[in-house]
């Protein structure tokens, strides 16, 4: 994939023929699909503990069962690698893993579903178990369908395809959150009159939804791809292949988790403020990650993987990216990826704690945030695609950049004002408009920067990189309100989105550059 066909522009006329391409349709579905899990381990899952009489620290605890969709990228490389045993042959090698997770997220669902937190304390280790399965399995699921969108169709027409899978994506955490509850309260459990099987049934029905998921992936066709020549390796090299990939990911997990107590002393030694905090962290996760890397290399070189498959798999989607663009330009790419979203990442981290200081009821919030900004959300992703789609992926890039960060200025004004209902709708319907054609367009540019031969490394490691940086600076979102109070924080968010545009002109000015020397 190129850049220049991304971002070539199209007509208005041609690009509404295109939104019901039925590549463009599919990911509506796929998204869907995608868009279930994540509310089942989140809100739904904390309001279904709570109600069942779990301790809020205990409630607390489940949110690491999602922390696969931050470290995806660790185990991409076995999906573009590893077959599926006779469901790869009949299937083809993307919509088998599909399948496998598909099947995977309705299983965890229902293990779920079965397990009632009240009953004793070994239940709240089943549950825990079961929700890592459904983390682990919704985060392989988005591997794929991010391998298989940007392999099924040409780059024109990824800008749309990105949008209506934002706007399936959306739609499913609608019916996983906000109907998820609905249907727990209409079969019967309520705060302070918890039912076990008014919940079972709920996500016995969540999991149901995920036919959508399973009858698109068994309908569609595989796409067709012209990938590097492959050498032929034997069921042992695909099996010492798992098996180096699971001692590289305990590697990692455990240095992660022990190390966290001697960073915690040392952030509490070295004082200082959120800034600070976030630096240590980062220096918290590079350890890990050297300790994996590590990890790999000593496996290596003890022949416990075949080496080549160790390049294969590992080395070769890094080293292709920076052979294609350079180091300046692949590293300049990186700091945009890493960066684009801190802006609105960050204030969304607190700003339900913000609708809520201001003196905001739970049922207004939920109206505008969960319900009336979701749609939003989802029509600013869809003109974020025809956007892209007709005046090139870069120019849109650049006008998410500035929204995202002038829009964060509403919030502003919603601090000085109160508790005004007019103005949060204003403030949400700007913040969600803006995230949604930013995040269109962004996605899009994602795609574009891949190769096919390492479809799934590569996005996956985008997207962890797209979110990484901005989720640990959002943990400390709390600290620097304290500090400069929410009028201040919200202004702090909208500098946080100048630089980029600074990045965002860069790229494109070095794309085009690199664009222009390869066409001559």
């Amino acid at each position: 994939m190129t850049h220049t066909e991304s971002t070539s522009p199209q007509g208005w006329a041609q690009t509404g023929r295109e939104l019901l391409n039925p590549n463009v349709v599919t990911m509506l579905f796929l998204g869907f699909s995608a868009g279930i899990p994540l509310l089942l381990i989140f809100s739904s899952l904390s309001l279904w503990l709570r109600e069942a009489g779990v301790e809020r620290d205990a409630v607390t605890f489940f949110s690491w069962a999602a922390l696969g969709y931050s470290f995806k990228f660790v185990w991409a490389p076995l999906i573009d690698r590893l077959p599926v045993p006779f469901l790869t042959r009949w299937l083809g090698r993307r919509r088998a893993w599909m399948l496998v997770a598909q099947v995977s997220i309705a299983a965890a669902i229902i293990l779920m579903a079965i397990t009632d937190p009240s009953s004793d304390p070994n239940s709240l280790t089943h549950m825990a178990l079961a929700a890592v399965m459904l983390g682990f399995s919704a985060a392989t699921q988005d591997i794929v369908i991010d391998a298989f969108r940007i392999e099924s169709a040409p780059p024109r027409l990824q800008a749309l395809m990105s949008s209506t899978y934002i706007a399936g994506y959306r739609i499913g955490m609608v019916v996983s959150g906000a109907g998820a509850l609905y249907l727990a309260a209409l079969f019967g459990s309520e705060a302070g009159d918890y039912s076990y099987l008014a919940w079972r049934n709920t996500y016995i029905a969540m999991s149901a939804t995920m036919l959508v998921g399973l009858l698109t992936t068994l309908l569609v066709k595989e796409p067709v791809t012209k990938r590097l020549a492959e050498h032929a390796y034997t069921p042992s090299d695909h099996l010492r292949l798992l098996g180096v990939f699971l001692i590289t990911a305990a590697a990692f997990a455990t240095s992660f988790f022990l190390s966290g107590g001697p960073f915690d002393a040392l952030k509490a030694a070295l004082g200082g403020g959120s800034l600070m905090h976030f630096l240590i962290e980062i220096v918290h996760f590079a350890l890990a990650v050297g300790i994996a890397a590590c990890t790999v290399w000593l496996s290596v070189r003890l022949g416990a993987i075949n080496r080549t498959m160790a390049r294969e798999t590992w080395v070769e989607p890094v080293q292709d990216f920076f052979e294609r663009y350079g180091l300046k330009t692949a590293l300049l790419l990186l700091a945009l990826i890493g960066l684009y979203r801190i802006s609105d990442i960050v204030l969304g981290v607190i700003s339900n704690v913000f609708y809520q200081d201001l003196g905001f009821t739970k049922p207004q919030i939920a109206t505008a945030v969960k319900t009336f900004g979701v749609f939003v959300s989802i029509a600013g992703g869809v003109l974020g695609g025809l956007l892209a789609t007709r005046h090139g992926v870069m120019r849109i890039l650049m006008l998410g950049a500035i929204i995202v960060a002038a829009t964060n200025l509403v919030f502003v004004a919603l601090a000085q004002v109160g508790a005004n209902l007019p103005l949060l709708y204003a403030a949400v319907s700007a913040d969600n408009l803006a995230g949604g054609l930013a995040s269109a367009a962004f996605v899009a540019f994602l795609s574009s920067l891949t190769n096919v031969s390492f479809t799934a490394v590569q996005y996956a490691i985008f997207s962890s990189l797209m979110t990484l940086l901005p989720k640990l600076l959002g943990g400390y979102s709390g600290s620097i309100v304290d500090g400069i109070g929410y009028p201040g924080f919200f202004i702090f968010t909208s500098l946080l989105g100048v630089p980029i545009i600074g990045l965002v002109w860069l790229a494109g000015k070095r794309l085009a550059i690199a664009e222009t020397s390869s066409s001559k």
